[in-house]
């Protein structure tokens, strides 16, 4: 097999690997069915407004931001539970803190939607 035959097979393996990350975020955190709703609800509420480029890529990069976090979150909760399965105050603040980190992003995920759909969606047609 040639160097960019293994190349590509390597990044495909690379690639199945993600799907599966994110297939386990999804099925296992309760938080992320609330990101899959949103995420659909955003999809169809943008589709409908018939947002412009510029509308999309902002919608596309908050929408990208939250699943990053949630994923981040839901790596660093894994990594802490192997380290440290018994109950630890510190364990429990790093918890906190990756949370936290979700919640902001998912915050400001909600500002960016509202900027750019408020006027489409309120707005008389």
């Amino acid at each position: 097999m040639n160097r960019a035959k293994r190349f590509l097979a390597g990044r495909m393996k690379s690639f199945g690997h993600a799907i599966r990350g994110v297939g386990y975020v999804v099925q296992s955190q309760k938080n992320a069915w609330i990101h899959v709703v949103a995420t659909v609800m955003v999809v169809v509420a943008g589709l409908w407004s018939q947002l412009s480029a510029g509308g999309w890529c902002w919608l596309i990069a908050a929408i990208g931001a939250v699943w990053a976090a949630e994923a981040m979150n839901t790596a660093i909760e894994l990594l802490c539970d192997v380290a440290c399965p018994e109950f630890h105050p510190m364990i429990g603040r790093v918890k906190d803190v990756a949370a936290g980190a979700v919640l902001i992003v998912a915050v400001a995920a909600v500002a960016v939607g509202v900027c750019i759909l408020w006027p489409h969606v309120f707005a008389a047609k």
